[in-house]
């Protein structure tokens, strides 16, 4: 089925392209900066559940955010009407802001670049057959092995449409699917109960996810990791060596380094990274970037929520930093150019620095090797929640699949290990990096300032000389 017009979405019959480009003209004229963001989202969510399916649930909405900035002030409004009234009205917020006294920021740069399909991933599947694929999930889950107890699949699709108005005539819009399968796993044994949980995803369309091989190899996977942690034992507390796994245990990387490096904490001075570009501040070797054009990835956008086209940045070149991630506003106040990393959940909030896909580049070490060297330790697969102080970089991640190391062998599966430490610290206690980078498998979400937003990490297998690890045993 083909998608309707993105253009007809947005507008509808209310309003035209150049009516916004006139009233961004007029609401934004005594802003240094500014911004119609119109969004319309359509988005459904299946969960299939004790055998059944529980929750089938569709929504679409639109709206608009405007946007001026008048130095360091924002001034902001929004509504979910698209209409000359509705963003007059709001205009007449931004007349609470000092008049503009330097010159109007410049429009970001036009790309034509296409890093995903622009097809709307729920008009591409019927009904019955996305029903039947959770029912087939439950089916082949429950049949794996007899100590499952419990499966929870669920599969859920978006589709955005923006667009990005200025008032010196800019315009820029993207069009911007996202898909995502999980399953879900409980296991008994003896009177115990473990999980264990696999998800993949990405902006493209539901196809790759109806693959047999793709939702047999997240049933494996699920499973597999609820065995393990059936005969996993207590987890030892104390500082020791850490093996960290390939892929999605890069979400450590994205909380506790990635917010340290993005624009405004280091505009205000308050991330521990804030000055000190050109210092080195992680081991040689380590290299992070930030790349939000990717190719089909979960945290990939043709252009962020300001128009401006996505691309690497470098954050950390072999242990040095060499930037940090900017929106429009800070990139400003800051004399740099921004990165195209400046991103808002929704028409309803106001655009700041956010990570895209973070992620550390490949060493050159065999994984093998760099757990051959460990004499005793801890080999973290996979993580599960964590919290995270931004402005030191402290953090405490619980491992959904970790193991004890004995004399370079993997050991035993251990439960209720949490790793603690800081992000700055961290870095400079890397003392092996693989040759095995691997983005994860598009699951990622991130929260900052009350926001969520979709985001993807990576890493190479990593070997720290210590971490403190909290356990039971």
């Amino acid at each position: 089925m083909q998608s309707p017009d993105p253009l007809a979405l947005l507008y509808g019959q209310q309003l035209t392209p150049d009516d916004a480009v006139r009233l961004a003209g007029e609401t934004l004229a005594r802003c240094d900066d500014g911004e119609i963001y119109l969004q319309y989202v359509a988005g459904e969510s299946f969960v299939f559940d004790d055998g059944r399916l529980k929750t089938a649930d569709y929504s679409c909405d639109s709206g608009f955010g405007l946007r001026g900035v008048s130095g360091e002030t924002t001034g902001f409004a929004h509504a979910n009407e698209i209409s000359e009234g509705a963003i007059r009205r709001a205009g007449e917020t931004l007349q609470l802001l000092d008049p503009a006294q330097g010159m109007r920021a410049e429009p970001p740069r036009r790309s034509n670049r296409h890093l995903y399909t622009d097809a709307n991933p729920l008009d591409a599947v019927p009904f019955g057959e996305k029903v039947a694929l959770l029912e087939a999930i439950d089916a082949a889950t429950r049949a794996k092995d007899p100590r499952v107890a419990q499966v929870t699949a669920s599969l859920s699709a978006s589709w955005s449409v923006i667009e990005i108005v200025r008032p010196d005539g800019f315009r820029a819009m993207d069009v911007r699917p996202l898909v995502r399968l999980n399953v879900a796993v409980v296991a008994e044994s003896n009177g115990r109960r473990e999980r264990g949980s696999f998800g993949f995803g990405g902006r493209h369309l539901y196809a790759p996810l109806f693959e047999e091989a793709n939702w047999r190899r997240a049933i494996d996977e699920a499973v597999r990791q609820a065995m393990v942690n059936l005969d996993s034992v207590a987890a030892p507390a104390g500082e020791c060596t850490v093996l960290l796994g390939p892929g999605w245990p890069g979400v450590l990387l994205h909380e506790a380094v990635g917010h340290g490096l993005e624009g405004d904490f280091n505009r205000k001075g308050t991330s521990a990274y804030a000055g000190r570009i050109g210092e080195r501040v992680a081991a040689p070797g380590v290299t992070v970037v930030d790349d939000g054009a990717i190719a089909d990835r979960r945290g990939s956008l043709g252009i962020d929520d300001e128009g401006t086209p996505t691309g690497e940045t470098v954050l950390i070149e072999d242990g040095v930093l060499r930037g940090y991630m900017q929106d429009r506003l800070n990139a400003r106040l800051m004399g740099v150019e921004p990165t195209g990393n400046g991103r808002r959940q929704n028409y309803r909030h106001a655009p700041m620095p956010r990570m895209t896909n973070t992620f550390m580049r490949s060493g050159g070490d065999d994984p093998a090797e760099l757990l051959a060297r460990m004499k005793t330790g801890i080999y973290a697969r996979s993580f599960g929640g964590g919290q995270v102080d931004i402005v030191s970089g402290k953090f405490t991640f619980s491992c959904t699949e970790a193991y004890l190391v004995e004399n370079g062998k993997v050991g035993a599966p251990i439960k209720g290990a949490t790793l603690i430490g800081d992000g700055p610290t961290a870095l400079t206690r890397v003392i092996g990096i693989g040759n095995d980078m691997a983005l994860d498998e598009g699951i990622g979400t991130c929260g900052k300032g009350g926001q969520s937003v979709p985001a993807g990490v990576g890493q190479p297998t990593l070997l720290l000389d210590r971490l403190t690890v909290g356990g039971t045993a």
